[in-house]
């Protein structure tokens, strides 16, 4: 089950109602039908159906075509599900306990929130990827933002789908700021979690 939330209250359950009450929300909000949000982000009408319904937890691939559909970053969708943005809109501290985190049904990949905020033009995120996953993002989802990773621990591979093919072998303390958007592979090859910062601004 996805899982986004910032207490401990929250059962994973409620989180991912939340997030799919968000996604029914904004779509409404523009006057798009289902299919009209699947052809914009690029993924079936069943996938949103069920998604909205609260059927089928929404992989981060899929989340971030969602998001890019929206025109908002992750960061912007998870925020507003949590309730956040309106919120933190006139601060400019984030407390650790009140930081949104968000897991991959798939990989295991592990999301927090460290700083979003609507008036402020940077968002921090962390990611913790697990030993041996791996998971290929969108080119999409890099359209309109400019961003820089830190690995903060452990060892990340990170290959820029181009023509040819870009391979990153990235180690504790490294950074790497990201070139023009592209599909983008983020795979752990050790034996223990590799956890990374991304600091990023919109275009």
């Amino acid at each position: 089950m996805t899982t986004i939330s910032n207490s401990p209250d929250i059962t994973a359950e409620q989180a991912a109602g939340r997030l799919a009450r968000q996604i029914t929300a904004e779509r409404e909000a523009r006057g798009w039908t289902q299919a009209t949000l699947a052809g914009r982000a690029g993924v079936s009408k069943a996938a949103v159906s069920r998604i909205e319904r609260g059927e089928m937890s929404p992989t981060a691939v899929t989340l971030l075509r969602l998001a890019g559909a929206f025109d908002l970053t992750l960061a912007g969708l998870l925020l507003r599900a949590e309730g956040g943005a309106g919120e933190r809109g006139h601060e400019r501290l984030s407390r650790a306990a009140q930081q949104p985190g968000w897991r991959d049904p798939d990989t295991g990949y592990t999301r927090r929130q460290l700083f979003a905020a609507p008036t402020h033009p940077l968002e921090a995120v962390q990611v913790t990827l697990p030993a041996g996953a791996s998971v290929t993002l969108p080119a999409s989802s890099y359209a309109h933002i400019v961003q820089v990773l830190w690995v903060q621990s452990g060892e990340l591979r990170l290959t820029e789908h181009r023509t040819p093919d870009l391979t990153w072998m990235l180690a504790e303390g490294d950074c790497l700021g990201f070139g023009t958007p592209c599909d983008v592979t983020f795979e752990n090859p050790a034996g223990q979690p590799c956890t990374y910062a991304v600091f990023l601004a919109r275009r």
